[in-house]
């Protein structure tokens, strides 16, 4: 909506009432021109000031050799790495995430362990253990839970799933849309 149509569409006490305000603006800036004469030194700043021109600004040739030079400066502070220190870095650079070797022996060892079994039930004739299994010593910090605590936890699950099973029972499994 342009500002004409939203001029019009205001009700004619509120545009009675904006140009009875305008009107007194105008008194009291006639009134400020008296006192002080035309342009007063209190409202001097507060005047539009003359538009800036605008397009490039014109740099002499003199301050761009300052800016140049003053920007090499900056630039031969920092100290700018070789090549090889650049692939250096990048070879020390630890991977972030991944696996572990040890956790990397377990899946293999397990994986080897799975062939053997598929092979043998496929031949029929007896497992032959191909690898020794690969013993990982143990990562400090990693908590291990006892046969017990596996058992107790084991029990209220299934506790749970009974409750749910009786709860849905008799209720379709499958809602059709």
């Amino acid at each position: 909506m342009s500002f004409r149509d939203n001029f019009i569409n205001h009700p004619i006490e509120t545009l009675e009432k904006a140009l009875h305000i305008r009107k007194r603006i105008d008194e009291l800036n006639e009134m400020l021109k008296g006192l002080f004469g035309p342009t007063p030194p209190s409202l001097a700043g507060v005047q539009s000031p003359s538009p800036q021109p605008k397009g490039k600004r014109t740099v002499s040739a003199a301050s761009r050799a300052k800016m140049a030079a003053a920007q090499k400066a900056r630039w031969s502070k920092k100290s700018v790495p070789s090549s090889k220190a650049i692939k250096a870095a990048q070879v020390v650079k630890p991977k972030k995430g991944g696996m572990s070797t040890e956790g990397r022996a377990r899946i293999i060892a397990a994986q080897k362990a799975r062939w053997a079994k598929v092979k043998t039930e496929k031949s029929g004739s007896a497992p032959v253990k191909t690898t020794a299994p690969v013993k990982v010593p143990a990562i400090k910090g990693r908590r291990t839970m006892s046969p017990e605590a596996r058992a107790k936890i084991a029990a209220a699950q299934k506790k749970r799933w009974a409750k749910v099973k009786i709860a849905n029972e008799g209720q379709p499994k499958f809602k059709i849309i």
